[in-house]
């Protein structure tokens, strides 16, 4: 499975601060007064007789991923289109391959012609113009195809498509259905259930929480903050942002989970560490909120639970309004720069729309689907693997993922972000302080560097 999915179990560090990397501050110069998006323009359309022409003449084009075996899905694109070949790179993964996409850009040379890049770096990128708009190859066309809210996530404030999605992470709740029957639990629907079940469960075997939130994790908390209905970062043009990591939506979450940490009931132990799988061999765990590549992940991580799993969806802070956030996932994104773009557009999309294609990603690599088919599809959904028990986990979190608010942004500087929170939330739900009061610290570490980078902040 491709570790797009899935967090670093290293927080990541700021691959602006790497050797050759530009500061945002240059890079809001030199962009001007755009908009957030790029150009507020679409460029001029690519004509069919032009995408066959560069689709028959014989043409190399390199693409960046860190998706395992995905030699095999490249054939099928190059069956189709035997003049173009794809030459396959792993140049790291996440924070690794981006310092190396930033280095070789401001190089102007050694950037590859198609990259992996998950949804919450696309916004890093465009703001330095380093993405191509793929709308003149026909990629609005396959707007239909993919989830509405995933759509949103590659979409400009005008229409641009910076990105073709790949896989997905709506957020969902894996729990040990034996660990819940032994101790007389029912499958919360409610935070406020989750953290009665909390208490109730450690009370009854210190051994045993319900969950743990990890002191390290800031992409599983911000999809929290999504599913609370926070927007913490909106972009108004190319040089202004707000900052709202502290609004009433965010201080309701990490009051929440803050009082939990506080009370002992719940553990804060760093995730994808050999300690915290450990942790779910034996045990120690009793449900993990995670997102739809969870599934398969667990699986292959606590082979000594096999059978006492099961999914559900997360508990709601309003039942009759049903929501989830995402965690994780990724899309191929073109790079500027590129002398092949028909090719290396072309082959974005394909790689992730077309039907066979997408299908492998999901059974080859465990991707979690991005498009309405293949989620809807009972050869995916129906799907009852024996580590949960023969529930159709698949159908649980593709039902998820029409709960997922389209509206939730990403800021263009995401590295210093999840540092800061990792520094202030984070060490707060580690030595059991207020969460609500580091939010306002995040919130002013995040105003200050983002005044630093030339932006302005609204309502600072």
């Amino acid at each position: 499975m491709s570790r797009s999915s899935f967090p670093s179990p290293v927080s990541r560090r700021s691959f602006l601060a790497a050797a050759g990397a530009v500061s945002l501050g240059a890079a809001l110069a030199a962009c001007g007064s755009g908009t957030s998006s790029g150009s507020s323009s679409a460029a001029k359309t690519v004509s069919q007789s032009d995408i066959d022409k560069a689709m028959a003449t014989p043409t190399t084009i390199t693409f960046w991923t860190w998706a395992p075996n995905i030699q095999d899905e490249v054939a099928l694109f190059q069956k189709k289109y035997p003049a173009i070949k794809v030459n396959v790179v792993n140049a790291g993964q996440g924070a690794a391959q981006y310092t190396k996409l930033r280095t070789a850009l401001q190089a102007g040379t050694g950037a590859p012609d198609v990259c992996q890049i998950e949804y919450q770096y696309i916004p890093t990128f465009t703001i330095t113009d380093s993405l191509v708009d793929l709308r003149p190859y026909g990629a609005s066309a396959l707007q239909g195809k993919f989830v509405d809210w995933v759509w949103g996530q590659v979409s400009g404030a005008n229409g641009e498509v910076w990105a073709i999605p790949q896989d997905t992470g709506p957020m969902g709740l894996l729990y040990r259905k034996d660990i819940f029957d032994q101790h007389g639990i029912q499958v919360p629907t409610t935070w406020d259930e989750f953290a009665t079940a909390a208490r109730k469960l450690h009370a009854a075997d210190p051994n045993v929480y319900l969950t743990n939130m990890a002191a390290n994790e800031p992409a599983g908390w911000q999809g929290l903050m999504w599913q609370a209905g926070a927007y913490p970062y909106v972009m108004a043009g190319k040089s202004s942002i707000a900052v709202n990591t502290d609004d009433a939506a965010s201080q309701k979450v990490a009051a929440y989970w803050g009082a939990l940490a506080k009370a002992g009931v719940i553990s804060t132990d760093p995730d994808f560490t050999d300690d915290w799988y450990a942790g779910f061999n034996k045990g120690k765990y009793a449900t993990w909120i995670t997102a739809a590549w969870g599934p398969a992940f667990l699986s292959g991580s606590a082979a000594a639970t096999t059978g006492k799993w099961r999914a559900a969806p997360l508990p709601q802070w309003d039942p009759a309004k049903p929501s989830s956030g995402n965690w994780g996932g990724s899309t191929s994104a073109v790079i500027k720069g590129t002398g092949h773009a028909i090719a290396a557009a072309m082959f974005a999309q394909f790689l992730n729309s077309d039907p066979q294609s997408a299908a492998m990603l999901a059974s080859k690599q465990s991707f979690f689907p991005a498009t309405k088919a293949l989620l809807a599809d009972p050869a995916f959904a129906g799907q009852t693997p024996a580590f949960y028990g023969g529930q159709k986990v698949n159908q649980v979190f593709a039902d998820i993922s029409g709960t997922v608010d389209p509206k939730f942004d990403w800021p263009p500087f995401l590295d210093q972000v999840v540092t800061d929170w990792t520094e202030t939330v984070g060490k707060s739900l580690a030595d059991r302080t207020d969460s609500v009061a580091a939010l306002a610290q995040w919130q002013s570490r995040i105003t200050t560097y983002a005044k630093g980078q030339g932006f302005t902040v609204q309502g600072s």
